[in-house]
Parts: C-alpha cells; structure tokens; sequence
C-alpha cells in the first residue's frame, strides 16, 4: 500500500513562496497592526528572525547568525551556539560584499549589537561560506553515519521507483546519463512524468561526498527518511543561497513541507563556527547568555 500524499511527496518540490528559492519569507507586520513582540513570531514550530540588511523575515534554519566575540570580532555562527548576542542575516555573498563596502553592514551591526567597537575581517563572507559548506557536509555525514543516507545508483533507483525516495543529490562531476536515469525513476515513483522534478546537483564533486560520507566513489545521494531529508536540505539550500548556486528551472530549491526543523550539527567538527572561534580566542571574559526576546538574539 503506498503511503498518503504528505508522506510520499518529494521534498525537491517547486517553490511556493519567497525570493526564488522556496523557502517561506514572513512578511513583516503592517505598520499600522505592528507584532506584540517580533522575536517571538514563529512560523510553524521556528522562531522567525529578521535580516538586518534586507529587513526580511524567515526562520532560523534559513538564516546565519553574526556573533560578536570578546574581542571585538564579528564571526559566523553558523549552529546558532555562540553565547551573546548576535545578529542574522539572509542574503548571499555578493550582496554580503557589496554592503561591507558600502559601510551597511556596520551600521546594521552596530544598531543590533548597540556598539561600535568591533571589527568585520574583510574574509568574513569567505568564513561565512566555508562554515556553511562544513555544516552541510558534516550533516550528510551524520546522517550516513545514522543510517539515513542511500548511495549506489541501482539502490537509489529501486528506491526511486517505488516512491520511498524524498530527496535526490548529485554530485557536480556526476555524468549526465546517469542523472537522467534517477531523475526519470524519480518521477516515475511519484507519478509525476513529464513534470520538472530533478535531484539536485550540489556543487561539489565526488571526492568531496566520499570524505564528507566516510564512503567510496559517492556519485549520487538519496534519503528516504522525511525528517533526514528535512535537515539535509535545510543545511544545503542556506549554503546553497550564500553562495548564489541555486538552480533554475522548476525545481529551485529544495522546498519544505510541512513545520521546518532546525539544523543541529552536533559533531565534533564543528567546522567555522563562531562558538569555536571564540573559544579559541584566548579571552577569559564571559559574554552574558543570550536573551530569548531579544530581536537579534
């Protein structure tokens, strides 16, 4: 017996709403009907939290959060564990550029965290990157290591076919034919045919998945697992957005169904992230803990 509708549909699915990229962006309140309290609206089960350059809404998971350490640098933490208080933002990489030059980003900085004595590194959108490329991979790796994690093509193909399969990844060295095929067994498993619904092609190669995965030769990545899926795909898209890689076409991101989990990396590379950064600053003065109503926390 095939599994209901909410439980079988991909998770590779059109966009429905947002910036071109499937994620949910909740508008601000009118002016005129403004929120009780913005750091607590929440969509679904997340919190949403606003960018501080575009003043746009969206959920945690959708976001990187800007820490300020104790000695006065901004840094990425990108899982949120960073004691103080921080900032968010939800824009990509150029952009990022474009407002450090143009002094933007201080201010904003500067208002959220009500000081101005810090300091941006003229890196941090390069930090930012490889920290959420780092969050990505390790969450794959978790989840290969839990279990979760489908690679081979003949298995992903089975899989596919029988409509178990809730997200597909290609590598970026992957050869197009054998794309095709799992896409084709894709649609085919969800009675979709003649749709645009494709894995995604992630841009790295082979290589790179085998060491993220602890596995050989990994050339293409399936998950059966709604709730892996779900956190594979928060990670990737975030990454995916800042880097400005999304993909065109019908299927340009990998959009969420349902409530949205928040990504949780609890590996022991902790990649780029600003809670490990600060640790390793050497300062012994301790930030006080963040305040749950704060806007920027």
């Amino acid at each position: 017996m095939r599994n209901s509708p909410d439980d079988t549909a991909p998770l590779n699915s059109p966009p429905a709403c947002g910036r071109g990229r499937g994620r949910a962006v909740t508008a601000a309140a009118p002016a005129d009907n403004p929120s009780p309290n913005p750091s607590r609206e929440r969509e679904g089960n997340e919190p949403v939290r606003k960018c501080i350059l575009s003043g746009e809404r969206d959920v945690r998971p959708h976001l990187v959060r800007l820490a300020l350490s104790p000695d006065g640098q901004i840094l990425p933490d990108v899982r949120a564990k960073a004691p103080g208080r921080g900032a968010w933002i939800g824009v990509t990489r150029i952009e990022l550029e474009a407002a450090i030059k143009k002094g933007k980003l201080k201010g904003a900085l500067s208002r959220a965290f009500k000081t101005g004595e810090f300091t941006i590194d003229p890196e941090l959108p390069a930090k930012i990157e490889a920290a959420l490329e780092r969050n990505a991979l390790d969450r794959l790796g978790l989840e290969s290591r839990s279990g979760t994690v489908l690679i081979g093509s003949d298995r992903i193909e089975q899989n596919a076919r029988q409509g178990k399969l809730k997200t597909l990844y290609h590598a970026s060295d992957a050869a197009e034919d054998g794309n095709r095929k799992l896409d084709q067994a894709w649609r085919i498993g969800n009675d979709v045919e003649g749709s645009g619904l494709r894995g995604l092609a992630l841009p790295v190669s082979r290589t790179i998945l085998a060491l993220a995965l602890g596995r050989e030769n990994v050339v293409h990545i399936g998950l059966t697992d709604r709730a892996a899926a779900k956190r594979v795909s928060e990670a990737l898209d975030r990454w995916l957005h800042f880097i400005g890689s999304e993909p065109s076409g019908p299927i340009q991101s990998n959009t969420l169904m349902g409530s949205r989990a928040s990504v949780s990396c609890e590996t022991a590379s902790q990649g780029a992230s600003a809670s490990q950064n600060i640790g390793a600053s050497g300062s012994t003065g301790q930030r006080p803990a963040v305040d749950m109503t704060e806007e920027f926390e």
